[in-house]
């Protein structure tokens, strides 16, 4: 699998860990949002955009875009595309809990 993925002006360096490439896909584009390096609302490429450019199958790479979807890591719309979530900070100090 090709390490880099370039288009849309967006570089990323996809290194996939764990095991099975589904997972190792899913595991570094989680990663990428974490870091910072895919912003809140960068838009991804297409499934077979991305398939065709790392020479793997087109479900995997929507599989890994579900996962994250699922997850809350990237918000997908038909005709939209897939981007990255805007991400809401959690608070610093949890509210306290509530009693009846």
């Amino acid at each position: 699998m090709a390490e880099t993925w370039a288009t849309l002006g967006v570089d990323l360096h996809l290194e996939p860990t764990g095991p099975g490439l589904r997972r190792g896909l899913t595991d570094a584009l989680r990663e990428a949002v974490r870091t910072g390096r895919l912003t809140p609302g960068t838009r991804l490429p297409s499934s077979r955009s991305l398939a065709a450019d790392l020479g793997i199958a087109r479900n995997t790479v929507a599989d890994a875009y579900a996962d994250l979807v699922a997850e809350g890591w990237l918000t997908a719309r038909q005709g939209s595309g897939t981007r990255v979530a805007e991400r809401v900070a959690a608070p610093a100090h949890p509210a306290p809990a509530r009693r009846p």
